[in-house]
């Protein structure tokens, strides 16, 4: 699947924008920044999708359903921790696909982890690069819940059924089966 290019438009990268970046540390800050508003914004669309009308509209008056406020919460992006809103409904019946239930990291540091063990990094060595390059606090423990979540979902078929003939192997990502 083709990546998709975000240009970022001239006029958004204007002198007067960019002075207020001093460093690379004043960049990281921002971009942080940015990411948490960006994830806000996407939970507060999932909501108007579930619900069927966006925030203050009328139509939203009597529905059955609607919102019930938000709690914070802390979560790991590939940015460093974020703290955002988290929105809830009156029914209780809202779960979010960006940042789901019980989960403490986005998906894209589960990536970076499942990537960087598939190249044969140990789980300390994971930490330590983290910590290091990405300024991401996470644990051993964390690491291994994610590889360990990897080798569960491939366990069912590293080995062949006796006398299938099959082979098995684990590639980056995924697992696939081959004759």
């Amino acid at each position: 699947m083709k990546e998709k290019n975000h240009a970022v438009p001239d006029e958004v990268l204007s002198k007067k924008f960019l002075n207020q970046f001093k460093t690379e540390a004043d960049v990281s800050k921002f971009l942080k920044q940015l990411h948490a508003q960006v994830l806000e914004k996407m939970l507060e669309g999932e909501m108007d999708a579930h619900l069927g009308y966006e925030k203050n509209s009328v139509s939203g008056h009597n529905s059955g359903n609607s919102r019930n406020g938000s709690y914070p919460k802390k979560i790991q992006t590939e940015h460093g921790e974020a703290i955002i809103p988290i929105l809830h409904d009156r029914n209780g019946e809202f779960e979010s696909i960006v940042v789901p239930k019980h989960e403490g990291r986005g998906f894209s540091i589960e990536k970076l982890v499942i990537s960087l063990y598939a190249k044969g990094m140990s789980v300390s060595d994971i930490e330590e690069e983290m910590r290091e390059i990405y300024e991401i606090e996470l644990s051993t423990s964390a690491i291994s819940i994610i590889t360990n979540k990897v080798n569960q979902g491939c366990s069912g078929i590293t080995e062949p059924p006796f006398g299938s003939g099959l082979s098995h192997r684990l590639d980056g990502w995924y697992c696939i089966q081959g004759s």
